[in-house]
């Protein structure tokens, strides 16, 4: 159950941004990145993320089927800064309405305030969410969302404020195997009010590419963040994969943030329907040995801002 919203939803979410958008940032035509929706909606995955500036939103609308809307959990996203400007009310109804043409919907299920840093929470809250709440009275949004700006917002001092505030039904934060704090400074108010939580950079590139994952523990040695042993040799997570289970990093990463008690779904993106297969899979999977949660906050709990590469500069408004 998707928090306190009554939707029932897969806890592996299609999300259509980060660096791949179904393909689409690697170059795939937009039939491909059509074929992979389909695919992960044939798998099971019931929850789709897009937003408005992923460029997506309309190769989601092409993909779903009318027969198959009501089964389906929209999720998509408008910006309430725009080039360095904060939109207005009219501004952000208007990316709805245009959300809802590209999707080929009258409703989507969550709407979110898109990458809302810490110094215009407060403008997303007393001003662009009473037009949004007209929109969720009018049956154009069944639920508001917010999400952090990951890149900027390490402490997460955005998602308690929005909390707080009992506007927002669902909150997107990010949490991975370094990046851990979100288990103090969020989970325990999403899950005392009932908010879902839709966890973002559950592997991102920092697990994927080897090379980025050992220049990025050199450098937190260098700065005195880890022990030097973990930056020794060619996997320096090894202990995850060494434990019976895990195929890999990646699986690894997975099963962490989706048996982490307060994550609701675990948003994955692909362009790849072989990945998407592997991806699903290891959400899906059973939790890591509890000797390896032990060690990985007992070396990685202290870390912060790890690993949160912004795909582009929107991210950053």
């Amino acid at each position: 159950m998707l928090g306190r919203t009554g939707l029932k939803v897969s806890v592996a979410g299609l999300g259509c941004g980060g660096f791949s958008r179904l393909g689409q940032g690697h170059g795939c035509s937009v039939a491909h990145s059509i074929d992979v929706v389909r695919a992960a909606l044939d798998a099971g995955v019931n929850f789709i993320d897009t937003a408005e500036h992923y460029g997506t939103e309309d190769i989601v609308g092409r993909a779903l089927r009318p027969s198959e809307r009501d089964r389906v959990v929209i999720s998509t996203k408008t910006l309430v800064v725009e080039s360095g400007q904060r939109r207005s009310p009219e501004q952000v109804v208007a990316s709805l309405h245009a959300s809802l043409k590209h999707l080929r919907t009258e409703r989507v299920e969550v709407f979110h305030l898109h990458a809302v840093a810490p110094k215009h929470v407060d403008y997303a809250i007393e001003v662009i969410a009473p037009a949004l709440l007209k929109e969720r009275d009018a049956g154009r949004i069944r639920h508001l969302g917010i999400t952090e700006t990951a890149p900027n917002d390490h402490e997460h001092r955005t998602l308690p404020k929005a909390i707080d505030s009992g506007l927002f039904d669902v909150v997107m934060v990010a949490f991975h195997l370094l990046h851990q704090n979100a288990r103090d400074s969020v989970f325990p108010l999403t899950r005392a009010s009932g908010v879902a939580t839709l966890a973002m950079f559950a592997v991102r590139l920092i697990f994927s590419q080897p090379d980025r994952l050992q220049a990025t523990l050199v450098e937190l040695v260098q700065r005195g963040e880890l022990s030097a042993s973990l930056a020794e040799g060619d996997s320096p997570l090894a202990f995850l994969t060494e434990q019976p289970g895990p195929l890999g990093l990646i699986d690894a990463a997975y099963r962490y943030a989706r048996h982490e008690p307060g994550v609701d779904v675990v948003l994955f993106g692909t362009g790849n329907i072989d990945h998407l297969h592997t991806n699903i899979q290891s959400i899906l999977a059973d939790p890591l040995p509890t000797t390896s949660l032990a060690l990985v906050r007992e070396r990685f709990g202290h870390l912060v801002g790890v690993g949160l590469d912004a795909p582009n500069q929107t991210a950053k408004a």
